[in-house]
């Protein structure tokens, strides 16, 4: 396969790193725009993960004078859009840099390609399980309900389910977006604002809406970055792991390999849709608790512990149904979770040994 141009925003992240392999592979130049952001890359030096031939432009998505130096001797044929600020939790206090990345960012990027004159056959992006919320619900009849955000006195009651309701897995063909955080916001915004500049334009846009993603190259500073490098290294160290809520919180975990593949397959598409939104996961529902069990077992630490705290706008239940995605991108994730984080082990063992810890 032949990618001709790229342009990957954010393509210095966890994602964008492990994807540079096959770029490299398929691509005939490719351009990387990552503002380094200290939160996820501590020393703002171009990671090692990153493919050398990858043209890493280091800037803001939000400058756009940057753009216009980009699209000054570069036009992609395929734009794929991973730049973001990704903390959810962080977002319901620090509104103004989501809003601004997520959204000012990509509308940047839509005016430069508009000034510029060009436009791609193709947009991907990556956007996320957020844009639900807590999903929808369903009543012992089979009734459809959307629940909504989980109050801060339900929370601080200890009422952690949705009374005589059970939750229902996540399809972008059936399940109505109700973000319940900022970051959820600002990712559904992206895929508004795309859909409405790809349709005016002829370009195509393909929204992939990740789980939880984790898995080697996963950042191990950023506190921010998921609960598995963090849960690994608490019980690498022997550490009880503290699980909140009552432990029951529901994850649909996705190894990065799964949805290196789901992106690569994304790009062989031949969309005939103006906008074509695909959920990528495991479609194995996973609560936090059965996690934290496996890593504590792997490292003989300490049993978990439930602490009962809670973040607020967090949800309950995330998971999604791939059967449709399956079927649109002709992709399937190939690792189970124990193989998942068994590799994630394999690769925190080198990582900190390097380091002497």
């Amino acid at each position: 396969m032949n990618l001709g141009n790229v342009l990957v925003t954010g393509g210095a992240g966890f994602i964008g790193c492990a994807l540079s392999n096959q770029l490299a592979m398929h691509a005939e130049r490719w351009v990387v725009l990552d503002s380094l952001h200290p939160q996820v890359h501590e020393n703002q030096v171009r990671p090692t993960a990153l493919h050398e031939s990858a043209e890493l432009i280091i800037g803001d998505v939000v400058d756009e004078k940057i753009w216009e130096n980009i699209f000054d001797d570069f036009a992609p044929d395929l734009v794929i859009h991973l730049a973001a600020e990704t903390g959810t939790a962080q977002s319901m206090y620090e509104s103004s840099r989501h809003a601004l990345v997520n959204v000012v960012g990509t509308t940047r990027l839509m005016d430069a390609l508009g000034k510029a004159q060009i436009f791609p056959q193709q947009v991907i992006l990556t956007s996320s399980r957020a844009v639900y919320g807590e999903g929808r619900w369903q009543t012992s009849e089979g009734i459809a309900e959307y629940p909504g955000i989980r109050s801060k006195q339900q929370l601080e009651s200890g009422q952690w389910d949705f009374s005589e309701l059970s939750p229902v897995p996540s399809a972008a063909q059936e399940t109505w977006p109700h973000p319940t955080s900022v970051y959820g916001s600002t990712k559904l915004d992206q895929e508004h604002l795309l859909s409405s500049w790809g349709a005016a334009n002829n370009v195509p846009i393909t929204i992939l809406r990740l789980q939880n993603v984790y898995g080697p190259g996963q950042s191990l500073s950023n506190p921010y970055t998921g609960i598995v490098s963090l849960f690994s290294q608490l019980a690498r160290n022997g550490k009880s792991i503290p699980l909140y809520e009552d432990g029951n919180i529901v994850r649909d975990f996705v190894l990065i390999d799964d949805v290196v593949s789901a992106l690569v397959a994304a790009s062989q598409l031949q969309q005939k849709e103006a906008v074509l939104t695909c959920d990528v996961g495991s479609g194995v529902p996973t609560t936090i608790s059965q996690v934290a069990t496996w890593l504590s077992d792997f490292y003989d630490a300490k049993p978990p512990h439930v602490t009962g705290q809670f973040r607020e706008g967090d949800v309950r239940y995330a998971a999604c149904n791939i059967d449709p995605t399956i079927q649109l991108l002709g992709w399937k994730p190939q690792h189970n979770l124990e193989e998942g984080l068994l590799k994630l082990q394999q690769w925190l063992q080198d990582e900190l040994s390097a380091k002497g810890l």
